[in-house]
């Protein structure tokens, strides 16, 4: 089969895509959409992976060179002679693979494409519906995703939902995890739909109460002053860490050195950062939203807390520091879960028999 892979960015998510398609038999052809400002991932493109060289790819993408890019993917259709097209986010690659012509087309959300980005304004719906209502097949990494694709018009027998998983051979439970210091670790965005700043003012409130308590962030984002203002400002940077950016490779060391996992998300699919956590063993802490409530039971592999409430978060860091005994039970429960539910090798065939059925509805 010969796969036209479409996406936004190289993202350590596309090069986890690409790795597991290199080593099938298909013929992978990888589109990217823009080169973002940042970074974000360091390794080379996967062996037998073929990247194409058009007329995007080389900056941010903008509204004003969408007919120029879409004739230029057209182009690339005719010559590659796809048997189908991969893409998404829906309003962006999705769109333009779209108005190509070309079909089948799997359009794949990223989460964020439907969970915000689809409210954004009447245009970024009607694209959404656009897109959708004129897609092959669809998948998404959790139900709620879903749910939310069959509202703008995708055909709900056309979809699967595909968890993308983690490796469960690289993040495994430490072989010790220390109760003191008791660490709180987030590794999202510092981005305003990823809630940080929500979870540094709770641990102001926490820390006050408990200044045994240590914070761990990684990563960087617009939010980054904002937060050195919130947690200076609560007299808490000394018990701050600042990880940066870190390898693929280093970052299961973080989540073992880490007590509990917390993520204060308002918008989210299946985090991978919060498999990543359940794989490692590690009890979680995440907001309410329907996505998380698809992994984490309360009270059974982490808890739960009402999205962007500033002082219910704060109380269940607490708790779990009073009830840390009772952490090495709820990593067990967490381990199961993504076991489960979050092996990728287990899920990425998923993928391949979204590939399967695209081309089924076209036969």
């Amino acid at each position: 089969m010969r796969v036209i892979y479409f996406s936004l960015d190289y993202t350590p998510h596309d090069h986890r895509f690409l790795s597991a398609l290199a080593e099938t038999d298909h013929d992978v052809f990888y589109v990217r959409l823009q080169r973002g400002a940042q970074k974000t991932e360091d390794r080379p493109l996967p062996s037998n992976i073929e990247q194409v060289l058009w007329k995007g790819g080389q900056a941010v993408f903008h509204w004003r060179n969408l007919p120029r890019l879409t004739l230029d993917f057209r182009r690339l259709t005719r010559e590659i002679k796809p048997d189908l097209i991969h893409a998404g986010p829906i309003q962006t690659c999705a769109l333009i693979a779209t108005l190509s012509g070309f079909r089948p087309l799997l359009t794949m959300s990223w989460g964020f494409d439907l969970m915000q980005d689809a409210e954004r304004n009447a245009w970024w719906r009607y694209v959404t519906h656009y897109t959708l209502a004129r897609s092959t097949f669809f998948t998404s990494d959790c139900e709620t995703t879903r749910q939310k694709a069959i509202s703008y018009g995708m055909n709900p027998s056309r979809t699967i939902v595909f968890p993308w998983g983690v490796d469960l051979d690289r993040f495994v439970p430490a072989v010790t995890r220390h109760l003191l210091p008791f660490t709180v670790f987030c590794n999202r965005a510092w981005e305003p739909r990823y809630g940080v700043d929500i979870l540094a003012r709770a641990f102001v409130e926490a820390a006050r109460q408990r200044p045994e308590l240590r914070l761990m962030l990684l990563g960087s984002g617009s939010q980054g002053n904002l937060l050195h203002q919130i947690l200076t400002d609560g007299g808490v940077m000394e018990r701050v860490h600042f990880g940066g950016q870190v390898s693929q490779s280093e970052l299961p060391h973080f989540y073992w050195m880490a007590s509990l996992f917390v993520s204060a998300s308002h918008v989210d699919g299946s985090s991978v950062s919060l498999m990543e956590a359940l794989a490692c063993g590690l009890p979680a802490l995440v907001s309410d939203i329907p996505a998380n409530g698809e992994w984490v039971s309360d009270g059974v592999n982490g808890w739960l807390f009402p999205d962007g409430d500033v002082d219910a978060l704060a109380a269940a860091i607490l708790r779990a520091y009073d009830g840390r005994k009772n952490l090495a039970k709820i990593g067990r429960a967490a381990r199961k879960t993504a076991e489960e539910k979050a092996d990728w090798q287990k899920n990425f065939r998923k993928l391949i028999e979204a590939y399967e059925m695209t081309l089924k509805v076209t036969r």
